[in-house]
């Protein structure tokens, strides 16, 4: 009789097949055009994610209500949509022209319109990526409402429990609450969370804004009001896809507009046949590494390096900001603001204006020539697959035969790290694409060497493109890192970008063939550490020594230094 052997599968194959299933599904709602996020359509998502379990969302798998992970969710999706029964992905489709004022979240940047009491609008701008991002986010937080109205019926009559009626009370209370009233409404929210009164407390003003300091309350009592309804009153939440949103995602609309723009803006200069070096990067990281010390050496006497980096960084301190930024502005760099929907704004720096000998670049010397000194294109961060839609639009030519001289494309960006801590620098040797077989080997200009001395650690090897930084899980890194793969952090952009550049330059050949590629990342978390995930907050200064060590090396390599 022929043995039967059983395969068990291990938890990161289990975890590979839900983020599949998650990728699958909720292109099928897409095409679907809607579905309901807690009824049978929304089943496959909801089962997914909670047996991916992805460390951001903590314990969505528990009973208890996970409170850093509804923290992350509420900061990037507007304010009032716990309130929202229906919930409308948008293109860009002239809400802007409207008299409806648009809600932007606090960490992501995505024009929102609450449309009237029930229905939330959110333009989807940047492809597939900010799709995958709002379910994720939305599946989460619809999971954990139901986990508090579990706590609210307290028989099979649907009798509400005592601390859901004073939470009620609190809430709709027309003045703000006393210290006491506060505390009276946390300790009986603190039963229906299944949370301590600390654990509370701690994260209460957090979500707190200027309108609502007791927000936290609102959210959580609205989450369980339209949770109980969809049981009491089989009154389901919907989520639905514009007919508009639909027929344009993948069409690169917003990505060829934004391209358009900056390259209409270089021929007004007359600067599209110059050496072009584009940098993806924040907006002020650029201009600050070459501008901010000689502006502010009155200013900041005592503070050197990192340290005026770090007192820019500060809310506080706009006005130096402003400086720097004037200084820039009339030596050669001119911002353009997105205007496209992309939600990525532009800086372009002509090197033939900025006098180097008053910058930190003092030892520069431009070529003779003007047609060689180079100009810098900065964009700001993309989201995912945009770096694909953006980067590939912007590397076509323009009008047809009009080539831009390509010289370098640079990436500096945050990630994951799997190999050390928050603030340790990345570089890349590969880009792997999850959820594919696609990989990208280049040749990095920037190596582990270029950052030694610096008392900040280096590592170099793999790094993996993720679908949304919510899907990962602590099982599946650890494969990706502990496996031959050798994995190192996990960011978002990084395949999307080299996809687009090997087209342009190997392919189209609408760029330099040999065009020189740099990829820096700084860690903004590391997922495999507790403690240390994005839900546990944010860098604060800790960013700032790498974010500008990993700029001024890409200036220095262009500026062959």
């Amino acid at each position: 009789m022929t043995e039967i052997k059983y395969i068990t599968r291990t938890r990161a194959q289990e975890s590979s097949a839900a983020v599949e299933r998650m990728y699958i599904t909720m292109r099928h709602l897409f095409n679907r055009g809607f579905y309901k996020p807690m009824g049978v359509s929304g089943e496959t998502l909801r089962e997914a994610l909670l047996q991916l379990r992805p460390e951001i969302y903590g314990s969505v798998a528990d009973e208890k209500v996970e409170l850093n992970g509804l923290l992350y969710v509420i900061e990037r999706l507007p304010i009032g949509i716990e309130e929202c029964r229906y919930i409308n992905l948008t293109s860009d489709e002239g809400y802007s022209q409207s008299h409806f004022e648009p809600i932007v979240p606090p960490k992501r940047r995505r024009n929102c319109y609450r449309i009237d009491d029930e229905q939330m609008n959110i333009e989807i701008t940047r492809g597939r990526s900010d799709i995958y991002d709002v379910l994720t986010h939305l599946t989460f937080m619809f999971i954990e409402s139901h986990k508090i109205k579990d706590r609210i019926l307290i028989d099979d009559d649907d009798n509400l429990s005592r601390d859901w009626l004073k939470l009620q009370e609190a809430v709709l209370k027309p003045e703000s609450l006393t210290l006491t009233e506060r505390e009276i409404a946390i300790s009986h929210t603190s039963i229906i969370l299944g949370r301590t009164f600390a654990e509370i407390d701690s994260i209460y003003d957090t979500f707190a804004t200027e309108e609502n300091p007791d927000r936290f309350l609102s959210v959580v009592y609205w989450l369980g009001k339209i949770a109980l309804e969809e049981v009491l009153e089989n009154n389901k939440r919907t989520i639905t896809f514009s007919p508009i949103l639909r027929e344009r995602l993948g069409h690169h609309i917003y990505g060829e507009i934004w391209a358009n723009k900056i390259k209409t803006e270089l021929q007004r200069l007359q600067l599209l046949n110059r050496p072009l070096h584009i940098i993806s990067a924040n907006m002020h990281s650029v201009m600050n590494s070459i501008f901010a010390e000689n502006v502010l050496k009155q200013k900041l006497k005592n503070k050197k390096g990192t340290e005026i980096f770090e007192e820019l960084s500060k809310t506080e301190n706009s006005n130096l900001r402003a400086l720097i930024a004037e200084r820039a502005t009339n030596e050669g760099m001119l911002f353009l603001p997105d205007t496209s929907g992309t939600n990525i704004d532009v800086q372009i720096f002509d090197t033939a204006k900025i006098k180097f000998e008053n910058t930190a670049f003092n030892n520069y010397v431009l070529p003779e020539k003007d047609a060689e000194k180079p100009v810098i294109v900065v964009m700001d961060y993309a989201f995912g697959e945009q770096a694909y839609e953006t980067i590939d639009e912007l590397l076509k030519p323009f009008h047809k035969d009009v080539h831009l001289n390509v010289e370098s494309v640079s990436v500096m960006g945050k990630a994951g790290i799997l190999v050390g801590r928050k603030g340790d620098i990345m570089i890349p040797t590969a880009h792997i694409n999850e959820g594919t077989g696609d990989n990208y080997p280049f040749e990095n200009e920037l190596t582990i060497e270029q950052f030694q001395g610096y008392d900040i650690p280096v590592y170099g090897g793999t790094m993996i493109t993720v679908l949304g930084t919510s899907l990962q899980n602590k099982d599946l890194l650890k494969f990706f890192h502990d496996s031959t793969w050798r994995v190192i952090g996990l960011e978002m952009e990084g395949a999307h970008y080299q996809k687009a550049i090997q087209s342009a330059s190997k392919i189209r050949k609408s760029i330099n063939p040999n065009v020189k590629v740099r990829y820096a990342y700084y860690a903004s978390d590391n997922p495999l550490e507790t403690g240390s995930t994005l839900a546990s907050g944010g860098l604060g200064t800790t960013g700032v020594k790498p974010t500008y060590l990993i700029t001024i090396k890409i200036l220095e390599q262009i500026f062959n230094i």
